[in-house]
């Protein structure tokens, strides 16, 4: 690859928290510890790892919880990463993050995306920039998350050409796919609501979609147009690339692939 990516991993937390990092007595959901390692350490431990990252900035935690868990600075001083505050949500984050680096191409994830590996990065990122396009997200069929993950629930989007679920992979490829954080900033609300989110581009687009006729490239279209830049998608065959950890039910998945993946790299060769 000719470019390498600057990555920003969001790890800001919601108003008032989210019920799991409370329920955990943690600063930050961030932080939670998956076999032997908070999420935000193995996020940015793969990216260090990846071949087509170069630092980046780590926008959140909010200040008063960066001073309350002294594993943030810690994790900064070890990697090439930069603190940033976080804005008011995760697209006007990543917004915020976009316009002080201002360096293109740029990686966006997750820090509870615990299970992200150098491997998954550096094919997301190749891929990604050989789209031609100005922003592109990662998609993983929801038959192979259900097929290695049976019972897990997963926000899923369904197309007329079949169904999908995120990856918490986003590329933006140009400074023109800025367009992208802040159309998804008037979604934040609907994330977990497919159809709703599907409304924002349209009445035609939601009646289709309502009534199962709707394609991803026929939503792709619609959504470069209500953007206003271009829209591509990466399409990965690793399930674990759709899950993240915001749950007790996610961690202990998260855990048992882990720990059963170890478990195969110990065996013996035949």
């Amino acid at each position: 690859m000719d470019r390498q990516f600057a990555a920003i991993v969001l790890a800001g937390e919601r108003p008032g928290g989210s019920e799991f990092s409370r329920q955990l007595g943690l600063p930050a959901s961030v932080l939670v510890d998956v076999d032997g390692e908070s999420a935000l350490a193995r996020v940015i431990a793969a990216l260090e790892a990846s071949r087509c990252v170069s630092g980046g900035l780590l926008c959140g935690p909010d200040e008063t919880v960066v001073r309350a868990a002294p594993q943030i600075p810690q994790i900064l001083e070890t990697s090439s990463f930069e603190w940033l505050a976080p804005a008011a949500g995760p697209s006007a984050s990543a917004l915020a993050a976009l316009e002080r680096m201002n360096r293109f191409p740029a990686l966006l994830t997750a820090g509870d995306h615990a299970l992200l590996t150098p491997g998954l990065v550096d094919d997301f990122c190749t891929r990604a920039e050989g789209l031609g396009v100005d922003i592109a997200f990662g998609l993983v069929p929801h038959t192979l998350v259900r097929s290695a993950f049976p019972g897990t629930r997963r926000t899923v989007l369904k197309f007329r050409d079949g169904a999908f679920c995120g990856s918490n992979l986003f590329a933006v490829l140009t400074p023109q796919g800025k367009a992208g954080p802040a159309f998804w900033g008037r979604l934040e609300a609907d994330r977990k609501r497919p159809w709703r989110m599907v409304r924002h581009a349209g009445i035609g687009m939601l009646l289709q979609y309502l009534f199962g006729r709707l394609t991803l490239e026929k939503a792709l279209e619609s959504l470069s147009a209500a953007m206003g830049c271009s829209v591509g998608y990466v399409l990965i065959d690793d399930p674990r690339a759709a899950v993240d950890v915001d749950s007790a039910a996610d961690r202990d998945l998260a855990e048992s692939i882990l720990r059963s993946e170890q478990k195969r790299q110990h065996l013996p060769q035949s």
